[in-house]
């Protein structure tokens, strides 16, 4: 059963301190387009920099998931990516007021109520998956850090953290995205910290938003009432106390949460990936640097599969194409008025990309339909099919030879083409033997999809 993308129904903000740098910073999160993913906006900078949230962008920092694009930064997105992922999230735009995402409570939990509430859209076109079809493992000696992804027809997450502490001995924590609640069990998990690490952060002068309010400090050691003074002094609290190893009285929403927060942050790291993932993770002493060197290895196997860009390529349609309407003349024996594909932007060896400018001064108009004029379907096809021929043309072995249609599968139509529309057509050849060829096609208009169908050519 096929699973369609989704998007925000309205756009919200948050405000908050960042962890690291105690900035202010808000983070707005607006519906987007189909097969957008997730792209985060610095609108604080002169030049708005947009970072695609994806593995490929990923700079190794302590203690926090960051991406790098052009000399801008973001960090500590990860409770942010695990909202957008565990909720379903497939197509957001972030607009960020700084480099860093609020940390607020230290979980997921305010970004996954704020989704809930503007409520969340059903788009047109399917989602994108990253099937596992192998072991693949990533483990660091020093830190005894191991993570491993192994094939499975859904998204599961075993998890398990081991500490030198009475109170943090070992802990387990598991998810299924076919059984768990993703926002009750999983997204209201703070982030913890031994308070033996905290005076280390702060004297590097780290985690300047930090405080009792968003995260967990676990104490593993006895202490005296001046030290404790000292703590709140240092807090900036008139009074804490410690329970059962813990800071300021703080309640535990569950036994395992230090467990499920470190289970949070696998998810929201693994998602720089830029897909959803079909296959079971175990995650033992899991840490982002861990965590991101995983979604670097799916990113970098989503690539070697595909042999191309894994995601949605932005192009601009105004720009010099690869090939105008002559250069595709000398490739495609159609001449107008059948000659459907006026440029094309991008070939490779398995894909190619062009578009159509749809005009009212097209013969098919003259009939259908003279009083609402629409590009006839079979025409979208057929435009669709000469892109596809121009990837197959172009190989050496087959310059000088025509493409003829085998067949037409599961050939969808999402939306009427008219005129004035440019047609963005997009063909993947998903698999070619002898004479016989297969793409994959997909016909879009201002990002939304008009046309899905998979098409067999045959080479003469």
């Amino acid at each position: 059963m096929s699973v369609k993308q989704n998007t925000l129904k309205g756009e919200f903000s948050l405000k908050g301190k960042g962890l690291h740098t105690g900035k202010e910073v808000c983070a707005t999160f607006k519906p987007a387009a189909e097969n957008t993913g997730y792209k985060i906006v610095r609108v604080d900078l002169d030049e708005k920099t947009e970072i695609p949230a994806l593995a490929k962008y990923i700079e190794l920092v302590d203690r926090a998931s960051c991406l790098q694009k052009d000399g801008a930064k973001v960090y500590t997105l990860e409770h942010a990516m695990a909202a957008l992922y565990g909720c379903g999230i497939d197509n957001c735009v972030i607009e960020l007021s700084g480099e860093e995402f609020p940390i607020l409570d230290g979980s997921a939990r305010y970004y996954v109520e704020e989704i809930q509430k503007v409520g969340i859209e059903e788009q047109q076109a399917e989602r994108r998956y990253f099937s596992v079809k192998k072991k693949m493992e990533f483990y660091c000696e020093a830190s005894d850090t191991r993570i491993t992804l192994l094939p499975d027809d859904t998204y599961s997450i075993n998890t398990m953290v081991a500490y030198d502490s009475p109170y943090l001995a070992m802990q387990f924590a598991s998810y299924s995205e076919a059984s768990t609640d993703f926002a009750k069990e999983i997204a209201p998990c703070r982030t913890f910290v031994f308070l033996r690490e905290v005076e280390m952060l702060l004297a590097n002068n780290l985690i300047k938003g930090g405080d009792l309010s968003n995260a967990i400090v676990i104490v593993d050691r006895k202490m005296d009432q001046p030290e404790i003074d000292r703590l709140a002094k240092l807090f900036g609290y008139g009074n804490i106390q410690i329970k059962e190893g813990v800071l300021n009285n703080l309640e535990l929403y569950f036994d395992n949460e230090p467990a499920r927060h470190k289970l949070l942050d696998v998810i929201g790291d693994l998602a720089l990936c830029g897909r959803f993932i079909k296959g079971r993770v175990i995650a033992e002493r899991p840490g982002h640097k861990a965590n991101t060197s995983m979604a670097k290895m799916i990113y970098k196997e989503i690539l070697a599969e595909e042999k191309d860009d894994a995601y949605p390529i932005d192009l601009d349609l105004d720009a010099t194409p690869l090939m105008d309407i002559n250069k595709i003349r000398t490739l495609l024996p159609h001449r107008p008025p059948f000659l459907l594909v006026d440029k094309i932007y991008k070939v490779t060896e398995n894909m190619v990309i062009g578009c159509k400018n749809v005009t009212m001064n097209e013969p098919h108009f003259v009939g259908h339909f003279p009083d609402e004029p629409v590009m006839p379907g079979v025409l979208q096809i057929e435009a669709c099919a000469q892109v596809g021929a121009v990837a197959i043309l172009s190989l050496e072995e087959n310059r000088g030879k025509t493409a003829y249609f085998g067949a037409i599968n599961n050939a969808r139509f999402k939306r009427k083409v008219v005129p004035g529309d440019r047609l963005r057509m997009e063909c993947e050849i998903i698999k070619q033997k002898g004479p016989l060829g297969i793409g994959k096609a997909v016909a879009t208009v201002d990002g939304e999809t008009a046309l899905t169908a998979e098409l067999t050519f045959m080479i003469q």
